[in-house]
């Protein structure tokens, strides 16, 4: 099979949304499938390693005011039919499509190639921490008709399938995401780290993402001075001086990756995650993996992920004294806790990315039956369009 994958943000970027794509492009490759990345262009190229065989076709971007790490491609429809006539896909995987996705779903119509567009960011709720929630109802017109276009949309977890249902979206399957639970384990836990972050031995609560208004990190001001514990933030982003100003006390590690990160998220006693948009939330799944429980907001991703009374807590939306009285409530409980985190670890093991890798394939192969069963000709429409 040849697969396009079509991302608004790309490496040296990372997210869960370039995250996940490596995932994937790695598992392709080791089935033995060809890919193709299409990306906005960043002043670092990525390194080829990571690209795992792909091939890579890098688009002219530009900075986005307020957060200029995170870059808008300039192209158009035309630009990437001819991309795509080049490489010849079987299927285009859109990755949390909007602006790009969009030229390339209009592309890939064009040319008769299926798209499987896989929803992961909440634009519309983005809007709204960013301080613009005049554009909130535009950008949910645009969601909707991306993936109401789309030959199939990929949601991962319930709540964002009861989102994409509500903009009228009918070509849905659920499609979660996997955690490598090699690396994410229990077994990273490193008492020499933990002194390193909390000499006076106190008990760790832990933070990884963005530092950016859509995770709410500021709601973490509300555990910050529970006595016997620090908070240890993990992450880089454009609110991460005011959170320092805001949190003195808290441990600010920066970005981390690879081993760093898995020891980090495993010397936690406590991961705490307060953002309201996540449409899945990977670092809530990657703490779990480490064996650590979770108090994350009842809304959105961690309704799926988080089994409260068992895994860890939700607590109420917004509510940040609920927030301070569940984090409490496992901070001053050794044995609940330990209990938790067995827990935790057993209720993601089955989550391998190389499952989840084979569900997707599947997605790609249905995506094309459908094209190739309504269509006549299905993706010959490629073919003719080359031809003319």
């Amino acid at each position: 099979m040849r697969i396009a994958l079509v991302a608004e943000t790309f490496l040296p970027q990372m997210n869960g949304v370039v995250g996940s794509l490596l995932q994937v492009l790695r598992h392709l490759h080791e089935q033995g499938h060809e890919t193709l990345v299409i990306a906005p262009r960043h002043d670092q190229s990525p390194d080829a390693h990571a690209l795992h065989g792909a091939e890579i076709a890098l688009l002219r971007s530009i900075p986005t005011p307020g957060y200029p790490e995170l870059r808008l491609t300039v192209t158009s429809a035309v630009r990437l039919g001819a991309i795509l006539r080049e490489f010849r896909p079987d299927v285009v995987h859109l990755a949390s499509p909007f602006l790009l996705g969009w030229q390339a779903l209009r592309a890939a119509d064009a040319l008769g190639i299926p798209t499987v567009a896989v929803y992961q960011t909440d634009v519309p709720g983005y809007a709204q921490r960013y301080g613009i929630p005049a554009l909130a109802p535009a950008f949910s017109r645009h969601v909707a008709r991306i993936h109401r276009r789309a030959t199939l949309t990929l949601a991962p977890s319930t709540a964002s399938i009861a989102e994409l249902e509500a903009l009228g979206v009918t070509r849905l399957r659920h499609w979660a995401r996997g955690v490598d639970g090699v690396r994410f384990h229990p077994g990273q836990r490193d008492e020499h780290w933990r002194r390193s972050v909390a000499p006076a031995g106190e008990l760790v609560i832990g933070f990884v993402g963005r530092l950016a208004p859509e995770k709410q990190v500021g709601d973490l001001a509300a555990i910050a001075d529970i006595p016997g514990t620090r908070l240890v933030i993990v992450g880089d982003g454009p609110e991460r001086a005011s959170l320092e100003r805001a949190m003195p006390g808290a441990a600010f590690l920066g970005f981390l990756g690879g081993e760093p990160l898995a020891r980090a998220v495993a010397g936690f006693d406590v991961f705490v995650h307060p953002g309201e948009n996540e449409t899945f939330c990977q670092t809530v799944q990657e703490a779990l993996a480490s064996g650590v429980p979770v108090v994350a907001t009842g809304r959105g991703g961690p309704l799926d992920l988080v089994q409260s009374s068992r895994t860890g807590w939700l607590y109420r939306p917004g509510d940040l004294d609920d927030l301070r009285a569940r984090v409490l409530d496992l901070v001053g409980d050794d044995a609940k806790r330990r209990a938790f985190a067995a827990a935790a670890r057993e209720s993601v093991a089955h989550r391998t990315w190389s499952r989840l890798g084979d569900e997707l394939l599947a997605h790609y192969r249905h995506a094309m039956s459908t094209v190739a069963g309504s269509t006549p000709g299905g993706a010959g429409l490629m073919k003719r369009a080359e031809a003319a």
